[in-house]
């Protein structure tokens, strides 16, 4: 394939990991607002936890550089990837795509001619609302499915390539194409499911996915809430489960309960999207979601050994310190971002108890949310009463008899 030149519009793990990959082949220019990323970018340093990533840009030969500058940036390019971070937001009871907006914005001021792709994650019917108030803009919707920590590698190993053409326009099928065989020729797969479709339905594609899988979390953490209660094994019930081969034995480890960069914004925003249509499951799995975070927290009180005083939010006699081991969702990730923990502190800190933070990319002696972040491991777990881990680590060995966790199988 001749060689396009590709903007990549943010830095995060979507983005870098699809400006590496498309580096390999063509030349790539990775847009950020950050100067701090743009700089270690072009030093050849990743600005995100995963070790891949990081190898890749230290040894591969790749086409890649960054800039803060929006008219660098777009002014040749073929295509535009638009990677920006959305959010869902409480109050319109949906995704902000504000970010996404202003690169279209950006683009077609700049450069109407390029192709502008779409992976942020937006609200089902985005990509074709859009059109309709930008119709000379040459938009596609492709989804991306990355694990943190794990980005290239599941871009190299892509479980299947997505990309959603706005209906009843058929000149961007050729690019749509055209971009889906970038990402395959950049792949270590030969046989990656390829599938062009309408942007709406890939737009739904991405958050049914999602949804799945947090439904699946919410369904073995209730399995796990259910076998504490009763004081049965919770392990024994899920390889049981596991067996059987329309089950299976992944994504099965209990937690307190599914975060992230996807998961809660993407369950909410599904949830809101059926406004005034039937359903019962995805309104659900948030719910359950919420009511696992309150059960651990209660479970860690227990283990505490705290009673509330005579009036209600104070511990009686000394003072109940929870330590919290780690804030981040996964064992090799440096992603804070909505992680099932900080629902549980909440949790804790509204029963009146004192919770201090092992965070090692924490400072030690900051704050976080009005938590003291400890950086001396031996020293916080003095302090604590008792560990609450959402993932364990072998650095709680020592202390295993006040250390709560639901991480039965050892595994994200």
């Amino acid at each position: 394939m001749e060689k396009k030149n590709i903007t990549v519009a943010g830095i995060g793990y979507v983005g870098l990991s699809c400006a590496v990959l498309l580096s390999q082949r063509h030349r790539v220019t990775a847009l950020d607002v950050l100067p701090e990323r743009v700089r270690m970018i072009n030093e050849r340093v990743s600005p995100i936890t995963d070790k891949e990533i990081q190898d890749y840009l230290s040894a591969a030969p790749l086409d890649l550089r960054a800039t803060e500058c929006p008219k660098e940036a777009y002014a040749q390019a073929d295509y535009v990837i638009i990677a920006t971070p959305t959010d869902y937001d409480p109050d319109k009871n949906y995704f902000n795509t504000d970010t996404v907006e202003s690169v279209i914005t950006d683009v077609l001021r700049i450069n109407p001619q390029a192709v502008i792709v779409i992976k942020s994650t937006i609200p089902v019917g985005f990509t074709q609302a859009a059109l309709s108030r930008l119709p000379n803009a040459r938009l596609l919707f492709s989804p991306e499915f990355l694990r943190e920590g794990r980005a290239l590698q599941d871009n190299l190993f892509p479980s299947r390539i997505i990309v959603g053409v706005p209906k009843d326009n058929d000149a961007l099928r050729v690019p749509a194409e055209v971009f889906a065989q970038m990402l395959l020729e950049g792949s270590l797969s030969s046989h990656t499911p390829v599938l062009i479709m309408n942007a709406t339905e890939a737009e739904a594609v991405k958050l049914f996915a999602n949804t799945y899988l947090a439904m699946r979390v919410c369904f073995f953490n209730e399995l796990d809430t259910y076998a504490e209660v009763h004081d049965i094994n919770p392990k024994q019930i899920i390889e049981g489960v596991g067996l059987d081969p329309r089950i299976g034995s992944h994504y099965n480890n209990p937690s307190f309960g599914y975060g992230g960069y996807c998961f809660p914004k993407d369950t909410k925003q599904l949830a809101a999207n059926f406004k005034n249509i039937p359903e019962n499951i995805i309104g659900a799995i948030v719910n359950s979601n919420s009511t696992r975070k309150d059960f651990v927290a209660a479970q860690v009180l227990k283990k505490a050994g705290f009673h509330p005083g005579p009036q209600g939010n104070a511990p009686t006699g000394q003072d109940t310190v929870v330590g919290i081991y780690r804030l981040t969702m996964k064992t090799d990730s440096d992603n804070f971002r909505q992680s099932s923990v900080q629902g549980v502190m909440k949790r804790l800190k509204a029963k009146g108890v004192k919770v201090i933070v092992y965070e090692p990319i924490l400072p030690d002696g900051s704050d976080f949310f009005g938590s003291e972040v400890i950086g001396d491991l031996h020293k916080f777990k003095a302090a604590s009463h008792v560990v609450a881990a959402n993932r364990y680590h072998a650095d709680l060995d020592d202390i295993r008899h006040k250390v709560y966790t639901r991480d039965l199988f050892r595994c994200d």
